[in-house]
């Protein structure tokens, strides 16, 4: 079964966005990880659906890196992003793991995207399970 990793901070809006959907698409077919920067992220993310959950900097370094897939915005990517949040061990550990990384083009951060579409969650999600994550769950099932 695969494992995903969604990583999100703040109160968890857009985490638990993803979760959802995911869940509705693949069910049990893949095991679902909150990773929160802060307890109020992992616990919606966890209403949501989320298999597993943890909370931190430590937490999130542990489990990227057994994790198959890591989604988030591209705040995970930033240091100090999400107000503070993000710290450089925790983005230094997403970037380090092996995981494919499914980014979504949202940051309250001073950097634009270029090249993306600007559209509505919702849309994004879809767009990031049918065009991305679906290849990965199918592939780790024939595994």
């Amino acid at each position: 079964m695969i494992r995903i990793a969604v990583i999100d901070g703040q109160g968890g809006g857009i985490g638990t966005a993803i979760i959802k959907r995911i869940k509705e698409v693949f069910g049990e077919r893949a095991e679902l990880w909150a990773l929160g920067t802060n307890a109020i992220a992992t616990a919606q993310m966890l209403k949501a659906g989320a298999n597993r959950g943890a909370t931190g900097e430590n937490a999130i370094g542990h489990s990227a890196a057994q994790v198959d897939v890591i989604i988030g915005t591209i705040a995970i990517l930033l240091s100090n992003a999400m107000m503070g949040e993000m710290t450089p061990s925790m983005v230094r550990s997403i970037g380090e793991s092996r995981a494919t990384k499914l980014i979504l083009p949202l940051t309250q951060e001073p950097i634009a995207v270029v090249g993306t579409i600007r559209e509505p969650l919702p849309h994004m999600v879809d767009r990031l399970i049918t065009e991305h994550l679906s290849h990965y769950v199918t592939a780790k099932e024939k595994n």
